[in-house]
């Protein structure tokens, strides 16, 4: 496997493969919710010929207050997520926190994320690797690009070949996150680069027991993140935003997703001819 390459389920990610799609709501709020954007998620996907990974958390554990609502858990959220896996025939991705989650995550998922507050986690990292699952490793909002050539030597050295690295922001001062787009090619000599559009847009802690965001700008980091060469791209998606259990300030209402992929395929399409 190259540098460049990887694979969740069936989906090819990297320098030879189509610009791909990693979405779903931020948290699994209900059984029939989480199917339902699955479905049309990935029917909005198919009529583009988009290669698309269906994602949604168990358990949002790092939440801004105690009583924030956190999901269904490791055991309801991963058979929800393995009856998506089965019903609609698409690869799932979702996140763990500790490694006693990882086994019984990397039976059911084709791919393990890393949340970026525990990028540099080794035990995390190792038992993710472990799974024979790709993981998909967020970078930290304190970690420079260059610094995650070390996330990837721990997971090459835990037996883990098949893995990203995703890209959501840098911290600059409070409650503000900025995006370098030059991350993404210095992160590619290590792996195929995914761009995080909502979470960049975060405000975190913003709103006091909640994290604010400017989901208007979704778009323009997305493209710019494409233009610099993103392999794969992370939105997380709702049907209702103001209504999202998580996040409700950055997802993208479901109702603007055809037209923004669309822009995405288009300008990748012009980058990959150039290169």
């Amino acid at each position: 496997m190259s540098v460049r390459s990887a694979s969740i389920g069936r989906v090819a990610i990297g320098e030879k493969s189509p610009l791909a799609l990693i979405a779903g709501p931020c948290v699994i709020e209900s059984e029939a919710h989480t199917l339902k954007l699955a479905e049309a998620i990935r029917a909005v996907c198919a009529d583009l010929n988009m290669p698309f990974v269906f994602k949604a958390s168990f358990d949002k554990a790092n939440r801004s207050s105690v009583h924030a609502f956190r999901g269904p858990g490791l055991s309801e959220g991963l058979r929800i997520l393995g009856r998506v896996r089965r019903q609609l025939e698409v690869p799932v991705l979702s996140d763990i926190h500790e490694p006693s989650q990882a086994t019984a995550a990397g039976e059911v998922l084709d791919c393990i994320q890393i949340p970026a507050f525990l990028c540099r986690q080794t035990d995390l990292l190792a038992a993710a690797a472990k799974t024979g699952r790709c993981v998909n490793v967020k970078k930290g909002q304190f970690m420079s690009p260059m610094e995650m050539e070390n996330v990837c030597a721990k997971l090459r050295e835990s037996g883990c070949d098949n893995f990203l690295l995703t890209e959501r922001g840098t911290f600059f001062g409070y409650n503000r996150l900025v995006n370098d787009m030059t991350a993404i090619p210095r992160m590619q000599a290590f792996a195929p680069v995914v761009f995080d559009a909502t979470h960049s847009c975060q405000q975190p802690g913003g709103a006091g027991t909640q994290s604010g965001g400017e989901r208007q700008f979704v778009g323009t980091l997305a493209a710019a993140a494409v233009a610099a060469g993103a392999d794969a791209v992370f939105m997380e998606v709702h049907d209702d935003p103001d209504l999202a259990k998580s996040d409700a300030a950055t997802v993208l209402p479901l109702a603007e997703q055809r037209g923004l992929l669309k822009q995405l395929i288009d300008i990748a399409g012009v980058v990959r001819a150039r290169s």
